[in-house]
């Protein structure tokens, strides 16, 4: 591994969005970590210690793909990333905003995974997802009521009404296991 002192900076990117989301180092040790786990694991500059990104907060680093750049001397990571990659809470180390602009999926896996672990009998969420038939109806509900605030023509109502069926077709995919990343690359094999 080439850089200074056997370290190489790795550039990381959320798969989903492309955000950039921090700059960690690696060394030989690892990057062989990372390469048998399929999980980030880094060098620490400051703590002169290996570490697992996310061992202690649970914002752990699914790798997808692994680059080196031309000159062999810095390398890039597309990650699938688990809640926020930086330690101050942010989304992003370049980003002050916890959650990017346009970036709700990520937020609402958050919720979903949330109102799962915890179950509050008050939660909609909750009762959406320990309730099967209660979610498929809401789904075919929420599929009317948009396609009457269509047929109206009423801007306002469409957004309202297309906002809630993709709230609950967002619960069933997340409780089908089914992210939305898997809906993008149905969708992108279709493009003709």
């Amino acid at each position: 591994m080439s850089g200074d002192g056997g370290l190489i900076p790795v550039v990381v990117q959320d798969v989903k969005n492309n955000n950039v989301l921090m700059l960690a180092y690696m060394n030989d040790e690892s990057l062989a970590l990372t390469k048998q786990t399929g999980y980030m694991h880094y060098w620490s500059r400051s703590r002169d210690a290996l570490w697992k990104k996310g061992e202690t907060s649970g914002n752990v680093q699914k790798l997808v793909e692994l680059k080196t750049d031309c000159d062999g001397d810095a390398m890039l990571a597309r990650v699938e990333q688990t809640g926020n990659a930086c330690h101050t809470g942010n989304y992003s180390c370049f980003s002050k905003d916890p959650v990017p602009p346009g970036d709700i999926v990520s937020v609402l896996w958050k919720v979903f995974e949330d109102r799962r672990s915890k179950g509050s009998e008050s939660s909609y969420t909750a009762k959406l997802l320990k309730n099967r038939n209660l979610l498929l109806k809401k789904i075919g509900e929420e599929s009317s009521e948009v396609i009457l605030a269509a047929k109206d023509r009423s801007r306002e109502q469409v957004i309202y009404e297309s906002a809630d069926l993709l709230y609950h077709l967002m619960v069933l995919l997340y409780d089908e296991g089914i992210s939305m990343q898997d809906i993008y690359t149905e969708l992108e094999g279709r493009r003709k």
